[in-house]
């Protein structure tokens, strides 16, 4: 299942991209960050959005990685929004949240020792909808989770000639699949947050939704939905950033407490 990690264990790196690698799993693209030191403190699994961009050039967050010395996990999941639902771009029977679950997960407890509840969940466009229903799928597994710009009404995108298409039989059919639909009063992530900048004309609104909902259930999270640092950009998730990561740093901590 694994590929030979290689080049992934290696001495402190002069320039802090040099601490990502790239490795295989099921013949997928994994990119992966490895902090100088060799015990790491925690590991992030990281989703990317519809345009496929990884972190393995992005030095923003690479430093904040070093700096609270955690593992990136960076799969590369086409554009399959990552639901449990099969998406024909990505594989003809096995659905993305199965794959995550079922070869990611075991592939980090495999090589760092490191395992649920231990493991956060980031992302942001498409990837933030995604670490969103993967955590209030199975909020105990993944309790701590980070969502930079989340796509919560993908299904706006029904229609437009996108892999989407093949995976609902209609916007209505997405739309059930959201994650404002599918929150359960008694099993959500202890320790969410969630951002959007208010100047993001597409998802900005859906957002609001999801916190709305949230408040409504009594259920606990954190969000921003003030800061403006370019709409749905780079330069808005670079921006929020160190919150995003603060937010993951505190919820791991207080995991380790609690076991």
């Amino acid at each position: 299942m694994f590929q030979t990690l290689g080049k992934l264990f290696k001495s402190p790196p002069a320039d802090v991209l040099a601490g990502w690698s790239s490795v295989g799993v099921d013949n997928r693209q994994v990119e992966i960050f490895q902090p100088s030191c060799e015990t790491p403190a925690g590991c992030i699994l990281f989703l990317h959005g519809h345009g496929r961009v990884g972190l393995n050039e992005n030095r923003v967050f690479s430093q904040l990685f070093q700096h609270h010395n955690l593992v990136a996990v960076c799969p590369d999941g086409g554009q399959s929004w990552w639901m449990d639902r099969v998406s024909p771009e990505f594989d003809p029977c096995q659905s993305p949240m199965q794959w995550l679950r079922e070869s990611i997960i075991p592939f980090i407890e495999s090589h760092w020792k490191i395992s649920t509840p231990q493991i956060a969940l980031l992302g942001v466009s498409m990837g933030g909808q995604g670490v969103l229903q993967l955590a209030y799928r199975y909020a105990r597994e993944f309790p701590v989770v980070a969502a930079i710009s989340p796509a919560v009404d993908f299904h706006q995108l029904y229609g437009h000639g996108l892999p989407l298409d093949s995976m609902y039989a209609s916007a209505e059919d997405a739309r059930q699949e959201t994650v404002v639909l599918n929150l359960h009063p008694l099993a959500w992530p202890r320790r969410q947050f969630f951002c959007c900048d208010p100047q993001d004309a597409d998802w900005f609104q859906g957002c609001t939704r999801l916190a709305m909902k949230l408040s409504s259930s009594g259920i606990m999270y954190e969000r921003d939905f003030e800061t403006s640092a370019g709409g749905h950009s780079w330069d808005y998730f670079n921006h929020m950033a160190p919150a995003a990561i603060d937010h993951i740093v505190q919820g791991l901590n207080s995991v380790a407490n609690e076991m």
